[in-house]
């Protein structure tokens, strides 16, 4: 999801900050209300924004498309504090890898934000909730939730570039083949990415139950 400055058309790069600003400004709000409702909310939001930092800044470059591929973060985040919320730390994520890293771009930002803070957050959290109410485990909802997010987020960036640098080509030419290069190195990544968010479920499950019931994600016996 780190498209390079510069990459994308004027007209296109504004489009999609317009597309990611209505999810940042929900998400705000929605931290906001959960902070006055419970205070352990913060010290999550912080450890949550920190770890989408770390996961997301381990890339492998795929040259031929202006990007990367590695882990997201975001569908983790959206477990445990919600697709909003996870949008919003996403943002905050992509700023400063752009500003001081030179991951992606502040002219790409809003398309960055929507690839891996939106889709990967939102398809994310929507496979762990099916996972969920059809019997899976812990294990299997957020394998499967780290799985589809981060697919979900690589066919958003390869959608965002072939319309945006298709040129000549057809666009859905070119969306499939932006998809093709990014298939080697994400496929295995998607499948690692599920995997560590297994474990890390099912250890909060042992270790610190009371966080899986506090954010409502096993129901609280008795």
């Amino acid at each position: 999801m780190h498209i390079s400055e510069g990459l994308l058309p004027p007209a296109w790069a504004a489009s999609w900050f317009g597309a990611a600003a209505p999810f940042l400004y929900a998400g705000l709000r929605r931290i906001e209300r959960r902070w006055r409702e419970d205070p352990s909310y913060k010290p999550m939001v912080g450890l949550m924004g920190a770890a989408v930092f770390v996961i997301s800044l381990l890339p492998i470059p795929v040259p031929i498309v202006g990007t990367c591929s590695h882990p997201c973060g975001t569908p983790l985040a959206a477990i445990l504090l919600g697709p909003l919320a996870s949008s919003v730390l996403a943002s905050v994520a992509l700023l400063l890898q752009a500003l001081f890293l030179a991951h992606g771009g502040l002219s790409t930002w809003g398309a960055n934000i929507l690839s891996m803070g939106v889709v990967g957050s939102f398809v994310g959290y929507g496979a762990w909730r099916l996972s969920r109410r059809i019997g899976g485990s812990l294990f299997i909802s957020a394998f499967v939730a780290g799985l589809l997010g981060d697919w979900a987020t690589y066919a958003a960036t390869a959608l965002i570039l072939a319309l945006g640098i298709h040129g000549g080509h057809p666009p859905v030419g070119a969306f499939f083949t932006i998809l093709l290069a990014f298939a080697p190195t994400q496929i295995p990544l998607g499948a690692l990415e599920g995997i560590l968010y297994g474990l890390m479920v099912r250890y909060l499950e042992r270790a610190r139950p009371e966080l899986l019931q506090r954010f409502g994600l096993v129901e609280v016996e008795g």
